[in-house]
């Protein structure tokens, strides 16, 4: 998985995180509001993983970039 569809996929887990926590709150389900501090976590942990993947890809294409130059 791309460093990109990680960052979306995590987005999408904290929104519905998010959503989850306001209506097991709104109705009183403490279950709900667990659930869904457990899915914004793991759409934080995703979007972390997809800012991770990026920062090594341009990384790595920064040094075979520098290694192509003629010194």
């Amino acid at each position: 998985m791309s460093g990109t569809t990680d960052k979306i996929k995590g987005t999408a887990n904290e929104i519905l995180g998010k959503a989850k926590q306001g209506v097991g709150k709104a109705v009183g389900s403490e279950d709900m509001q667990a659930d869904g501090a457990a899915q914004e976590a793991k759409g934080d942990a995703q979007k972390a993983m997809g800012n991770a993947k990026n920062a090594t890809k341009e990384a790595v294409d920064k040094t075979a970039d520098a290694l192509k130059k003629p010194l």
